[in-house]
């Protein structure tokens, strides 16, 4: 079935397995089978079968492909995808078996970067889409030549709005492991608190992880810091992990009246002995007395 986009694009022709029409601006748009087209590589966007995605079916099954998709060529007569990874599932949920685009012929680092920029707007990335987003990128930025690791980070968080600290803040989450990221994902520890967790080694994480899972433990930032410290100072150890995140339970504390409050009752010649048979006997008596009136 091929796409209805060539309608809302104004293509005038195409051939039957890569049509080719020019862009305004001189590029191509090509129709590419949807099995000559895979993945990024380590693309850290989540492609999800949601209902985001039906309402995206609903589109393309109405409109087709408004915006073409950008691929890079890879090996086998295959194209890799660097931006349009929702629209070619979108296609394929669709029934269709092309999808338009524009082959780019880019190396890694700018492959990477328009990756990351043509997604890190959407509003619903998770915290681990956008940790591994911007590792990609930072590392794409510094092969290129940018200079500094501050300068590089704002240059990183510019097209999401997001200053180098915060950036830094979301790659140091790609040192966590798995579940831990999870449930920075699930809102479950917040972004700053998985941040001075990611300094915690591996063992030191998995240990955590199986403590706040076990116990149902929602992990305070004044403990993120004091696990990070002591990690650090390579004293964290399973116990002090346990001891930090779960309150022993106290000894019940006894009422008990202190001489100094009850002395000013007595002669300050009283000794404590004196006083204690006094309260004793005064105790008796009233205990007296309430059986005598019930």
């Amino acid at each position: 079935m091929r796409s209805r986009s060539a309608e809302k694009i104004k293509l005038t022709s195409y051939e039957d397995l890569f049509g080719e029409t020019d862009q305004d601006n001189g590029e191509k748009i090509t129709y590419v089978p949807l099995n000559k087209l895979h993945p990024f590589k380590n693309h850290p966007f989540q492609v999800k079968d949601d209902s985001k995605m039906q309402e995206t079916v609903a589109s393309v099954e109405q409109y087709g492909i408004l915006v073409p998709g950008i691929v890079r060529p890879s090996e086998n007569g295959t194209y890799e995808i660097i931006s349009g990874h929702r629209r070619c599932r979108a296609c394929e949920l669709a029934g269709m078996n092309d999808m338009p685009v524009l082959i780019r012929d880019l190396n890694d680092d700018e492959a990477t970067i328009i990756m990351v920029d043509s997604n890190i707007q959407r509003e619903d990335i998770a915290p681990s889409e956008k940790a591994f987003a911007y590792k990609m990128k930072f590392e794409a930025l510094k092969h290129q030549g940018s200079k500094g690791e501050r300068f590089t980070a704002d240059i990183v968080g510019e097209k999401a709005g997001e200053s180098g600290r915060t950036v830094h803040r979301y790659i140091r989450l790609t040192e966590l492991i798995s579940g831990m990221l999870e449930m920075v994902d699930n809102n479950i520890i917040n972004v700053g608190i998985g941040e001075r967790l990611s300094y915690l080694r591996k063992n030191e994480q998995e240990c955590l992880l199986k403590l706040l899972v076990e116990r149902n433990i929602r992990i305070k930032k004044d403990q993120a810091e004091q696990l990070k410290k002591l990690s650090s100072e390579k004293m964290l150890t399973e116990e002090t992990i346990v001891s930090l995140l779960i309150k022993k339970d106290t000894p019940e504390k006894k009422d008990i009246l202190s001489y100094k409050t009850i002395g000013k009752f007595f002669p300050p010649e009283y000794t404590k002995e004196q006083i204690t048979a006094v309260v004793f006997e005064l105790l008796a008596e009233w205990k007296e007395n309430k059986a005598g009136e019930e």
